[in-house]
């Protein structure tokens, strides 16, 4: 027993070490994106940097991945709310009236996005009111002339018929200071709803989301006077439900075409069989889709709408300029030819700013995205960074 007893600790002590490796070893890079890399852990979520881009990933209930959420972001969650409840204050607006502003969407919210946010303040040390800064508090940051565009082809237009989607997300430069927050943030939810990916500054409102069917939305100003009603629904902040509910283009058509407005907006889905836009008034919705291409930028197009303000010239040439490079390009667009088209600038025929003058403002494409429904492929890109390419299906998986 005397010379057993010490192999045996030998043996107990190795099978601890070989469980506590198995325990704590991370992979380097998840399955199919070689170029992620891990940089933390927290409560089941996983933070991964894809070139100059962070990637969160996180899995669970709804208030579980709030946490994970605020725990592998905190610290940018802290300094983003510092520097934007900041400059708001220089302003003239006092943190009472921030969260009161921030409170009168939240009641609106889907329950589950509330569990976000509670699980978001459990892990910041910021209040859930404060989360509610962070999420609408932009919307008065980003006093701005209209902006945004959007573009997809299929079929004929594509080298293989694929649907290949783009858009572009555009700003007055002074929104330059939420660019260090920008975050990818994965959910994989454990209710059966669908995974949703999200593209934009930490906390803030997402307006470019994709999910694990394959589905796409996003948003363009519509140009029309900001007149609203204020007993329905943020419609942006809708977009996180219908990624959830919907797994098919004909179900997120339905939902947009349920969803009653705030504000007019100009709405785009797209999935792996086509793509549509929504011109969203108060009252009525109209929808406009092409054979192989869609476009739209910051007016509403459909001529029964009957508008008697013209459009703004920059929206008009944006619009058209896509639907021309499309043509040209046709037959060989794939998601690398689509990012070379997003490129290319206004004033050389395309539809993209960078640090141009529009309106007086000094004006980005402040972040572009190229979206492949059918196997979930995306690149991303915020202004004066490059595109990197991200597959999200095995990271919806995983």
């Amino acid at each position: 027993m005397i010379l057993k007893k010490p192999i045996f600790v030998i043996v107990l002590l190795f099978s601890l070490v070989i469980a506590a490796g198995c325990i704590t070893a991370i992979p380097v890079s998840p399955p199919e994106n070689p170029e992620m890399t891990f940089v933390s852990s927290f409560e089941g979520g996983d933070r991964y940097l894809a070139g100059n881009y962070t990637v969160i990933l996180l899995e669970g209930s709804y208030r579980e991945m709030g946490r994970q959420y605020g725990g592998l972001m905190k610290t940018e969650l802290l300094a983003e709310y510092a520097m934007l409840t900041g400059a708001l204050e220089d302003r003239g607006y006092t943190i009472d009236y921030l969260r009161r502003y921030a409170a009168s969407g939240t009641p609106f919210q889907p329950e589950r996005m509330k569990e976000i946010t509670r699980g978001m303040a459990e892990t910041t040390g910021l209040s859930e009111e404060d989360i509610s800064i962070l999420y609408y508090g932009p919307v008065l940051y980003l006093t701005m002339p209209a902006g945004c565009s959007y573009l997809t082809v299929w079929g004929e237009y594509t080298t293989d018929g694929s649907v290949i989607v783009s858009r572009n997300w555009d700003l007055p430069d002074f929104v330059e200071p939420f660019n260090s927050y920008y975050v990818l943030a994965v959910y994989r939810p454990t209710d059966g709803s669908n995974g949703v990916a999200t593209f934009g500054p930490a906390g803030s409102r997402p307006e470019t989301l994709m999910n694990s069917a394959g589905l796409f939305i996003a948003d363009d100003n519509s140009g029309l006077d900001p007149v609203g009603q204020d007993d329905r629904p943020d419609l942006i902040s809708e977009f996180f439900r219908l990624m959830l509910d919907y797994s098919d283009l004909a179900g997120l058509k339905t939902g947009v075409f349920a969803t009653r407005p705030n504000l007019a907006w100009i709405v785009d889905i797209a999935g792996p069989e086509g793509a549509y836009v929504f011109e969203v008034g108060l009252n009525e919705t109209k929808v406009r889709t092409g054979d192989g291409v869609v476009a739209a930028a910051n007016h509403f197009v459909d001529p029964s709408w009957d508008l008697t303000t013209p459009p703004a010239a920059h929206s008009v040439s944006r619009y058209t300029n896509l639907l021309s490079q499309a043509a040209a390009a046709k037959g060989t667009i794939d998601a690398e030819k689509m990012t070379e088209i997003r490129d290319v600038l206004l004033e050389d025929g395309g539809a993209t700013f960078r640090h141009s003058i529009l309106e007086g403002y000094l004006y980005s494409s402040n972040h572009q995205v190229v979206f492949v429904p059918a196997d979930g492929t995306l690149w991303m890109k915020v202004i004066d960074l490059d595109w990197q390419k991200v597959e999200l299906a095995p990271l919806f998986a995983m």
